[in-house]
């Protein structure tokens, strides 16, 4: 069954560093948009080309109801790929269809402490899980970006510190893995969420968490790739599925 669409229309953009745009749509099209209770509600928005239209996956950063619109984030490198150099032109009236959102992770106020790690694929949704959680909450926080000048604002509580790792000429994910693995581990029940570079991710990562550390799946659901370096999105969902095809065959062997 196909999803619905809604069609949002640009109220404004903002520069954020030169990597990342903030896209606010709102328009006729906000009465139909049903928010969810997750901090990484997710939409697919649809991009016209000359050969069809092109949908990818995009965090939803924020939603004002007051003013009937929803800020999404988008990483930006000049003309490479198709969401990015759509932000940078994107100018007040210009439409776009979506789908969703989706979602499946927010903060659990039983948490003893939280553990959040990701690139700039993964910071709209790490930050809006900064802001959602409670005064008294304890964290640590990794974002791996590429530079200095990538480096954002985020609103959180006293006890979450945040870790800011920049990545210069090394490989996606790798220096991210490294901090996350070198932060010495709290007492206490954690919960997880991890999202960045897919291969790190999932073979760094993930076994670091869940064997490791034996987090549970319970507490260590959202662990997984938002994307995998040199691959579109839909040789990503491709990469994805030949991943779960061989965990499922590993699984069953053992």
């Amino acid at each position: 069954m196909a999803r619905p669409r809604t069609t949002l229309v640009v109220q404004n953009t903002i520069r954020l560093t030169d990597h990342m745009i903030r896209v606010h749509l709102g328009g006729p099209g906000f009465a139909s948009f049903q928010p969810n209770e997750f901090t990484d509600a997710y939409v697919k928005l649809a991009f016209p080309g000359p050969d069809g239209e092109t949908v990818r996956t995009y965090t939803v950063r924020s939603i004002d109801q007051a003013a009937q619109e929803i800020a999404i984030d988008f990483v930006y490198h000049g003309d490479e790929g198709v969401a990015g150099p759509w932000a940078a032109t994107a100018k007040p009236g210009d439409t776009i269809e979506l789908m969703g959102p989706g979602g499946a992770y927010a903060p659990r106020p039983d948490a003893d402490w939280h553990l959040l790690a990701g690139d700039d694929s993964a910071l709209p949704a790490i930050a809006a899980a900064c802001s959602a959680l409670p005064a008294d909450a304890v964290g640590r926080v990794f974002l791996e970006i590429d530079s200095p000048a990538d480096e954002l604002g985020i609103d959180k509580p006293d006890g979450v510190q945040l870790t800011w790792i920049h990545r210069g000429d090394a490989a996606p994910g790798e220096k991210l893995a490294a901090a996350v693995r070198a932060e010495p581990w709290l007492d206490g029940q954690v919960q997880v969420f991890i999202h960045g570079e897919a291969h790190s991710v999932m073979h760094e990562l993930r076994p670091y968490i869940r064997k490791e550390r034996g987090v549970s799946a319970e507490w260590a659901s959202s662990i997984s790739g938002y994307w995998r370096r040199g691959r579109t999105e839909e040789g990503f969902r491709q990469w994805k599925s030949e991943l779960a095809e061989q965990e499922k065959v590993t699984r069953s062997a053992v």
